[in-house]
């Protein structure tokens, strides 16, 4: 061959290559995970009682002011507390008066079901009361302790928080890495803080020339349990109730030893020097390291004394090596190349909502609406919450930390079965208000409350759709089943109208109405009819018949209620949208069923978005909480009104707050609350992703050609 051939064939041969290894890099170029996480790192300039931050591995978690320990919980208790809590962390105040739990039960005849027993607080009789009260605040989550910094100031008086100056606090999100500095009488001090991925624990490096002069102590301090609706961990008093005793005064590794009533745990505080404690107050000690500029600390929280002894450096190495791991897992969204001004707050919450999800909601149970920050409704998870809290993780490809806690399902079961058996229904009732032993917490709203019930399946089947093997076919019918049987028995037939009614006796998702007067809450008949047929569906894929008293219900199950072209919020309820309503506040779980319940054909799609105008104008968004955003959003998704999606995420309502630290604010007795987090994870995702039968990119973000998101990694919803 000639030589000029040759050359030409190179030539093409080269031209090819680089053109295969551009189109390749094209189609597998991936975001740059890094940078989307890293431009969101919270940063801290002045204190703000609502800007703390945490540091948590889903199991255990640790909540720092902004020295970057817990040196002012006083000062920071009525914003976001300054909290550390874990999943095993459980105390019950004795039982003095010898309660049972038979004294909270009340029966009701619902549907003819005579003498049903639900679990209330009878406020009509005063023991009856006193009982639901104890059963409702015990056991609760315990806040096991406060570790923070006593500095003093050249007159020997402790520093406060006035007299921290040129503070810069930074929150790496890549690293879990809290580096915070200020100064004190012009003196510099610098901590850094991580928690460990591994162990529930916590380890800090302080740098100040106050080391030096010793002018730089480490500060414990061990509250007692409020016996309130919040325990923001700050009751000092009731000190003769408990005990704390440490196992020795002078070393470089102490035990502080718990003990409340019958329940008992320990502290381990170890230092990279030596160390002596002081025991200023009862439950309030020092630690006075003998160190140069600098000094290292890790303490670790634990039902028993730990095996092995923790240090700073084995705490960084851990959290650094599971937050990158966790980031770069599963999936993630990229807004960088978006022009609408809006879109950087949006990236802003969904960075921040999986740093915090992953870090306080992330263990082998349900968590409660307030994380693992501290306690609202006694610490007690709500079982409605639980898809809020966790369906985003399959979502988002990260199916596993869904799997550590829905087995919580398999230890309550026995207690949900009993449930149903005594108010006459078969299968298993799931807990609402509940705890990690699964008793239930009696409620004059929680007993009557059904859109728990389904979760089990929405979410069994997403485990289900991201890895469709036997083997979770098996592992999780019985849930499925024994759920389906509870929904199959609870409506009530309607001889005259062959149909089956949801009701009385129901408070739906939004709670604003009379159990002894509501039936057929859309939302519910929506959720119901889908989840009975996908259980169905599980039986099919088992090879196992359809089961007749579950398609019952399915074929006649009444249909959403309707006046002038909109759905009511209930049948019951034929003003639902009239300026004399009183059901315009709480949650709009009208649109939930389509947004939230995937489309079946139940819900007609005119009417629904007819219903989702209405909603829209009517409703006093003021009067909402964290998830009804994303849940609006979730809805005009399905009903293809992008902007309208973008709207409901970005509402200005002080409910839709997302705080520095990116909790998403509701009031001042609920400074955080998590269910908004995950909300907006699920929302999102759904924006990205879709959902079955979907045909239309990013179907929740305009094509005005200002919302260039880039996504992966990410799972449509059924």
């Amino acid at each position: 061959m000639k030589k000029q051939n040759w050359f030409y064939l190179l030539t093409i041969i080269c031209i090819s290559m680089y053109s295969c290894k551009d189109k390749e890099e094209t189609i597998t170029e991936k975001i740059d995970r890094k940078a989307v996480v890293s431009r969101h790192n919270v940063k801290i300039t002045e204190i703000d009682t609502l800007g703390s931050l945490n540091v948590g591995n889903g199991e255990f978690a640790f909540t720092v002011d902004v020295t970057g320990l817990q040196s002012f919980p006083e000062y920071y208790q009525n914003g976001v507390p300054l909290g550390t809590q874990s999943e095993w962390g459980w105390h019950s105040f004795p039982n003095t008066e010898n309660y049972e739990f038979s004294e909270t039960l009340k029966g009701y005849n619902f549907n003819g079901k005579a003498d049903a027993l639900y679990a209330i607080q009878n406020r009509e009789d005063e023991r009856k009361n006193d009982a639901a009260d104890y059963f409702r605040a015990n056991p609760h989550r315990l806040q096991l302790g406060n570790v923070g910094l006593e500095i003093l100031k050249s007159d020997g008086t402790l520093a406060s928080p006035k007299d921290l100056r040129n503070i810069n606090q930074e929150l790496n999100l890549w690293t879990g890495k809290i580096e915070s500095q200020f100064t004190v009488e012009g003196v510099p001090v610098k901590v850094t803080t991580y928690g460990d991925s591994e162990k529930d624990a916590i380890a800090a490096k302080i740098e100040s020339p106050l080391v030096t002069e010793g002018r730089i102590k480490i500060k414990l301090r061990f509250p007692y349990p409020t016996n309130q609706f919040a325990d923001r961990g700050t009751n000092y008093e009731h000190n003769d109730l408990h005990e704390t005793k440490v196992n020795q005064e002078n070393g470089n590794s102490f035990v502080f030893h718990r003990t409340l009533d019958n329940d008992a745990y320990v502290v381990q505080a170890s230092l990279d020097v030596e160390g002596h404690v002081t025991e200023v107050a009862p439950h309030y000690f020092t630690i006075q390291p003998k160190a140069e500029n600098s000094f290292e600390v890790a303490v670790e929280f634990a039902s028993e004394v730990p095996k092995e002894i923790l240090n700073f450096s084995q705490s960084e190495t851990h959290s650094i090596a599971a937050w990158e791991q966790f980031w770069e897992s599963g999936g993630a969204v990229d807004f960088s190349e978006c022009t609408d001004p809006r879109a950087f707050e949006i990236e802003r919450r969904v960075v921040l909502s999986q740093y915090l999800t992953r870090s306080q909601c992330a263990g082998h149970y349900p968590v409660q609406e307030t994380g693992l920050t501290y306690n609202s409704w006694f610490g007690k998870p709500h079982m409605e919450m639980y898809w809020w809290h966790s369906a985003h993780y399959p979502l988002w490809g990260r199916t596993e930390l869904l799997e550590k806690s829905i087995g919580w399902y398999f230890d309550a079961y026995d207690k949900a079965k009993l449930i149903a058996e005594r108010q006459g229904y078969n299968g298993v009732r799931w807990q609402k208000m509940t705890d990690h032993y699964a008793d239930e917490a009696p409620s004059n709203v929680g007993s009557f409350l059904i859109w728990q019930q389904p979760h089990v399946i929405y979410l069994s089947e997403m485990i289900y759709r991201n890895n469709p093997t036997k083997e979770n076919l098996e592992k999780y019918k019985k849930l499925i089943f024994s759920t389906a049987d509870f929904m199959a028995s609870y409506p009530n037939y309607d001889e005259a109208n062959d149909r089956y009614i949801l009701g009385k006796g129901v408070i739906p998702a939004q709670e604003c109405f009379n159990k002894i007067e509501t039936y057929n809450p859309p939302f519910e008949l929506a959720y119901w009819k889908w989840a009975l047929e996908k259980a169905q569906q599980w039986r099919e894929r088992l090879g196992m018949k359809r089961e007749q008293e579950w398609q019952k219900v399915i074929d006649r199950l009444s249909p959403m209620a309707q006046h002038d072209g909109v759905y009511l919020a209930a049948e019951s309820v034929p003003n639902s949208y009239s300026p004399t309503s009183e059901h315009t506040i709480d949650h709009p779980a009208v649109l939930g069923a389509l947004g939230f319940v995937p489309s079946t054909g139940f819900v007609d799609v005119s009417i629904m978005n007819e219903t989702f105008n209405i909603v829209d104008n009517v409703w006093h968004w003021d009067h909402t909480w964290g998830w009804d955003f994303p849940l609006e959003a979730m809805t005009a998704t399905r009903l293809q009104r992008p902007e309208d999606a973008i709207k409901a995420l970005l509402r200005d309502e002080i409910t839709n707050t997302y705080l520095p630290g990116g909790h998403n604010y509701q009031t001042p007795r609920l400074t955080l609350y998590l269910p908004g987090n995950g909300g907006i994870l699920s929302a999102v995702a759904l924006m990205c992703a879709g959902y079955d039968g979907n045909t239309t990119e990013n179907p929740g973000f305009p094509k005005d050609g200002k919302w260039n998101v880039k996504w992966e990694g990410l799972q449509p919803m059924p």
